[in-house]
């Protein structure tokens, strides 16, 4: 089973997206913030990272180009979520090294297809 680390500050969604992810056949592990998703990474090597935005003092960005300046985490992909479908939100988090980006409210389908996509290239 593949192992995702969901980086989300929000407690319901944190819930919602790991209990549907979790019946798609995944291992889900939870960070409430990014410097706790970064840490997080390094201890438990995921084979993806789900890394929403908006996550207070350090944003998803942030905790991306943390994740992605670390050569024990670099090649893990990272997807950025984010309630702003923004073409800037999308430039900016593939400028930070996500592999791909997505829009809450999750499309469960389309969401899993992008983790499949990204875990098949890595």
């Amino acid at each position: 089973m593949p192992k995702i680390l969901l980086v989300e500050d929000n407690e319901m969604n944190r819930d919602m997206l790991s209990r549907r992810l979790q019946r798609q056949g995944f291992t889900v592990l939870c960070a409430p913030d990014g410097p706790s998703g970064v840490a997080m990474a390094k201890a438990e090597a995921p084979d993806l990272i789900l890394m929403d935005v908006a996550l207070g003092d350090m944003d998803g960005w942030e905790a991306t180009q943390q994740i992605k300046a670390s050569p024990a985490t670099a090649r893990i992909p990272v997807i950025a979520l984010t309630a702003h479908a923004l073409a800037s939100d999308q430039a900016r988090s593939t400028a930070v090294g996500c592999s791909d980006f997505d829009t809450k409210p999750v499309d469960l389908p389309r969401l899993v297809g992008k983790i499949q996509n990204c875990l098949s290239r890595a």
